[in-house]
């Protein structure tokens, strides 16, 4: 079988940030990496299910919500994939920035939470979403459409 594309990135040099993981005609598929792999703590999946509620629910809302196709978390529990439809690159960050604020200021009732919408409701914790949410700010805190690339060995040997 061939290797899928994200598992060809060397993830021994990945760092925390925003990054294009591919582009499929108009859907562009950013990884969110909010630890970095096999050297940090990986989230909790509470923390983890109430960024993926907050987040969704907060993009989805926003005025190019039709164009969001996905958001949801990476099986190694260290981010999160972003999927959009025909959007411009720095119109995605901002509504990635933006969105984690949100999540960072966030103190109301979970969106989708109940019983009767969520599958796991006893599995969410606004409090250490939030605490990811900040740490995550301080990293892309100035990232731009140039900073999208995945890290090469030549940049970590700089």
């Amino acid at each position: 079988m061939k290797t899928i594309p994200s598992f060809q990135i060397d993830h021994n040099i990945l760092k925390r940030g925003i990054y294009i993981s591919r582009i499929d005609d108009d859907i562009t598929t950013y990884d969110i990496r909010m630890k970095e792999p096999n050297r940090e703590p990986v989230m909790t999946n509470s923390a983890i299910h109430t960024i993926e509620h907050i987040f969704a629910t907060y993009v989805r809302n926003t005025e190019f919500g039709d164009n969001i196709i996905y958001f949801g978390p990476m099986g190694c529990r260290t981010g999160f994939y972003f999927l959009t439809r025909s959007l411009s690159d720095n119109y995605s960050i901002q509504l990635i920035k933006d969105a984690f604020q949100y999540i960072a200021d966030y103190w109301e009732k979970i969106p989708g939470a109940s019983p009767s919408e969520c599958g796991n409701c006893l599995e969410h914790n606004l409090p250490q979403a939030k605490e990811e949410a900040k740490r995550f700010l301080e990293v892309i805190k100035d990232w731009t459409r140039e900073d999208l690339v995945y890290p090469t060995k030549e940049d970590n040997e700089e």
